[in-house]
């Protein structure tokens, strides 16, 4: 393959992996918590054999996830919680600590509070929250602080990764941080509302489109230079 197709198959690669990302933010427009990921396209520049010579191709190895907050629903569930600003929270699955903004929390038949999975959530402290029954009056301050008319009982932990860019999604709105999680100073807690997704499908929707032409160039490309490289072969097979 010459340094053409190369180029050309470099960036119809990127370009493949924006479409799946761009298709995925779209689909989940509407999950509870789900935070928009984009891809980071950088330029690879290698010399040639030509003095002073160099090709130049794309690489989309990188991914971003999306600081923007989404919309917030008012449901006025007594466990729903939403995060205003920086911020996760943490819960307990099988394959260890995660962190998610999708706060639609309830207790379990052992009055815990969980996830819709029924993953645990985990307090200030990293240990599950344990809600006594039969308590009204049961109010989620602005810190997380869980109390009832008794007094506080737990605080929902807020935290935000030590490195942003070690941030690994997994799982659509859950995402596991390598260098660990410090906890936020002064979080700003919200009872009774869940955040939505922070996908605009408007902007997603024409960004699909956009690739997909890209993408079709690219190709028509490829086959016009596979044709031009048949051709040689045909004109110097038939004079020879």
């Amino acid at each position: 393959m010459d340094s053409p197709s190369y180029i050309a198959l470099t960036r119809q690669s990127g370009l493949l992996k924006e479409l799946q990302v761009t298709a995925n933010n779209i689909a989940n427009s509407s999950t509870t918590g789900y935070r928009a990921e984009g891809v980071v396209f950088a330029e690879m520049v290698q010399a040639t054999h030509s003095e002073g010579g160099s090709i130049s191709m794309t690489d989309a190895r990188v991914r971003y996830t999306s600081e923007l907050d989404g919309v917030l629903s008012k449901t006025g569930g007594t466990f729903d919680v939403a995060i205003q600003g920086d911020g996760f929270f943490q819960v307990e699955t099988p394959n260890g600590v995660r962190l998610t903004r999708n706060g639609a929390f309830t207790p379990n038949a052992e009055n815990e509070l969980v996830t819709f999975d029924g993953y645990r959530v985990l307090d200030s402290g990293g240990a599950p929250i344990f809600i006594p029954p039969d308590q009204p009056g049961l109010s989620i301050a602005s810190d997380g602080t869980i109390s009832t008319r008794e007094g506080p009982i737990s605080q929902i932990g807020v935290v935000a990764p030590a490195d942003a860019s070690e941030l690994v999604r997994e799982d659509g709105v859950f995402f596991k941080s390598d260098a660990g999680a410090d906890q936020v100073d002064a979080p700003s807690v919200i009872q009774g509302y869940i955040e939505g997704s922070n996908v605009d499908p408007v902007i997603q929707i024409a960004r699909l489109i956009e690739v997909q032409r890209a993408y079709e160039s690219s190709r028509k490309f490829m086959d016009k230079e596979d044709e031009r490289i048949r051709s040689v072969i045909r004109t110097l097979g038939a004079k020879g």
